[in-house]
């Protein structure tokens, strides 16, 4: 969408988003065919040498106003951005009363690589910038054009955490603009909700922003007319609009844009309410004491890719005459066959301290992209329960779906998306024929000093790890901070293990030990400092060096696991060798990590033998069979995000002709 084509007039409706064509297959293609065309195009029509120059003459004016003479040019430009848009002068003019903001507020000028990355933010597009570039303070840039503009604008992150620091650090710039500041934690009430997303900027999760999002549809329900609100307004119970948190979807910009729109919309969520069943427990309780009795390779086959288990023919007799003398839903062939292969995925597919924690005597799901807790989610199903059960801890009440939505649906409906990360080329065609998001890459304000050391795959994990404790040592011996990078809380606690026997001082960051995290980041560039951390040390938060670091050869980051993903691989590289600093990083692998088993398939079992020599021929198949697992991981994510597109639009369809909302 091109400046001119912005419309900032008020939406006539109550909800302003941006309706959902319902395309059919041939759309479908010309989309994804439209979306690589259009990724040249914008690219180049993303140019922001012009909106720099203006910036550049704009600032020299605004230089010699006092506080308040910076304040009354953001009132002035106000109906100018209004009426006229974006075009390159004005967005120039406001960029110049952003930056001169901040360099008196925060004691922080933006760099013409920041203005441009702002630029392609204000067209609707995504900017890749490299860890380190000040993204966050970027984002103020087209937050204040949209809000000064009138657009209710959601800046969006991936954690409460991120969300509270940007928007008290950005904040200062904002209210000197006149502009006020909300933020969305996930334990606000409704009211207090509401008057954060009143406010002009908004900062929130992409996890709160949609649970909210699916609230108001349940409340507008089939409404969506402002004259039949206004008419429900003169009845004595008022009107459902002054129940709905939002203003509607006009303006997202989504931080770790590739985080929240590719790595977790492979699920849908979903609002749902708790339904108590007293029998239900004694149900679960049976389920797996007979999935107990049951044997792999035999009477079931795990699926460990796709996290699915299926019974055998010999499985389903084997089940019957277990349960031969039970009533009730184990009489049913079908249903006796499901509750036992949900259990079954329970005891052998989920596993603690990799896909869950026990906290505060609660099953509590980790994100496998974050490593972070996510204590109000809950799994689906009845598998939820069963993991209950299996830990030994109290039932919670199985539960059903009210509201239900994919992000990529939700995210396609704000008429207004931009997004910032430092890993997205990779992906840029799902961007472009999913979220219409053309990818342009910002080059960095410095030359990037980092370097990388060939990766190394070894036959066992206990060779890995003993290699990942002589590197640490090296690296420590030398001076340098060290981050270690594992892909779940049991990794990092074995290792943290493993450094302790070799009196290695550490610190560890996971979802055990995340209340720390800011502190611990904050000292992870320290000379001589040995920081072990799930993925959540790769995500919005800044490690700066000490001199005595810098001077030693920077910080060194080892992966000790090819995630899923390689852009979570680079996410995690990209903590070193930020703003010119010097860095390096190395990646530790073994033929026995997850990745490998899950996604090795017939490749890899046949490779294998062979990889295992101790010679330069057997080091090659060795990282050729991670590397190829890491792609079919890759691919069979990407399968799953377009099947979750195809089936909520099903499921849309379905309710839109019921007359149900989402």
């Amino acid at each position: 969408m091109s400046s001119a084509a912005l419309d900032l007039r008020p939406s006539r409706g109550v909800y302003p988003e941006r309706e959902e064509p319902n395309l059919g297959w041939l759309d479908k293609m010309g989309s994804r065919v439209a979306g690589a065309v259009s990724r040249r195009l914008r690219s180049r029509a993303a140019a922001a040498d012009p909106v720099i120059r203006w910036a550049a003459e704009h600032e020299a004016a605004h230089a010699s106003l006092d506080d308040a003479g910076l304040a009354a040019a953001a009132r002035e430009l106000r109906p100018v951005l209004r009426r006229e848009g974006f075009r390159d002068e004005l967005a120039g003019r406001a960029f110049a009363l952003v930056r001169e903001t901040a360099k008196r507020r925060l004691g922080q000028r933006h760099h013409d690589v920041q203005l441009r990355g702002g630029w392609v933010l204000l067209q609707g597009m995504l900017a890749e910038m490299e860890t380190g570039e000040g993204k966050t303070l970027t984002a103020t840039l087209p937050a204040a054009t949209a809000a000064l503009a009138g657009l209710p604008v959601h800046v969006i992150t991936v954690n409460d955490y991120l969300a509270a620091r940007d928007a008290e650090e950005m904040g200062p710039i904002y209210e000197a603009l006149g502009l006020r500041v909300g933020l969305i934690q996930h334990d606000m009430l409704p009211d207090e909700r509401r008057a954060a997303y009143a406010a002009d900027i908004t900062y929130c999760t992409n996890k709160d922003l949609t649970f909210d999002y699916l609230r108001d549809r349940i409340a507008l329900g089939a409404v969506r007319t402002r004259r039949r609100l206004q008419l429900e307004s003169l009845g004595e119970g008022g009107s459902r609009a002054d129940r709905l948190l939002l203003r509607g979807l006009c303006f997202g910009i989504v931080d770790e844009a590739d985080s929240v729109l590719i790595d977790e919309a492979r699920t849908p969520l979903l609002i749902s309410e708790e339904h108590d069943d007293d029998e239900e427990e004694d149900l679960y309780e049976t389920a797996l004491a007979l999935a107990e009795q049951l044997e792999d390779g035999r009477d079931f086959t795990l699926r460990e890719r796709e996290r699915t288990v299926e019974l055998t023919s010999a499985g389903e007799d084997r089940l019957g005459e277990l349960s031969a003398s039970l009533d009730g839903l184990w009489k049913g062939p079908r249903r006796r066959a499901q509750l036992a292969e949900q259990a079954l995925t329970a005891l052998h597919l989920f596993r603690r301290d990799e896909h869950y924690l026990l906290a505060d005597d609660k099953v509590q799901i980790i994100d496998e992209f974050t490593g972070r807790l996510m204590p109000d989610r809950s799994w689906e199903r009845g598998l939820h329960q069963m993991i209950e059960v299996k830990e030994d801890c109290e039932l919670t009440g199985r539960r059903e779906t009210l509201a239900r939505i994919s992000y990529q649906r939700f995210f396609r409906r704000y008429q207004r998306l931009a997004g910032m990360t430092g890993t997205a080329h990779e992906v840029a065609g799902e961007l472009g024929s999913v979220y219409r998001l053309a990818v342009v890459r910002i080059p960095t304000n410095r030359p990037l000093l980092r370097k990388e050391l060939p990766p190394t795959v070894h036959a066992t994990q206990e060779a890995k790890w003993r290699r990942v404790v002589e590197r640490v040592r090296a690296v420590h011996a030398e001076g340098r901070p060290v981050l270690v990078g594992t892909r779940s809380v049991g990794a990092s606690e074995h290792l943290s293990g493993l450094l302790d026997a070799a009196g290695l001082p550490h610190r560890v960051l996971n979802a055990r030990q995340d209340e720390g995290e800011a502190e611990v980041v904050a000292q992870a560039g320290q000379a001589g400092r040995i920081t072990v951390a799930t993925n959540m040390a790769g995500r919005g938060t800044d490690i700066r060096l000490d001199e005595a670091a810098r001077a030693a050869g920077g910080l060194h980051v080892i992966a000790t696991e090819r995630h899923e993903a390689g852009r979570i691989d680079r996410q995690l590289f990209g903590r070193c060798g930020r703003q010119g600093d010097p860095g390096s990083f190395e990646m530790q692998a073994s033929l026995e990590d997850d990745l490998v088993r899950a996604h090795g398939g017939r490749v890899a079992s046949l490779l294998t033998p062979a990889a295992r020599r101790d010679d330069p021929v057997g080091a090659r198949l060795r990282d050729q069979v991670t590397r190829r697992a890491q792609q079919s991981a890759e691919r069979r994510h990407s399968r799953d995000r377009r099947q979750l597109l195809k089936t909520d639009d099903q499921i849309s369809n379905l309710l839109a002709f019921s007359g149900r909302g989402e």
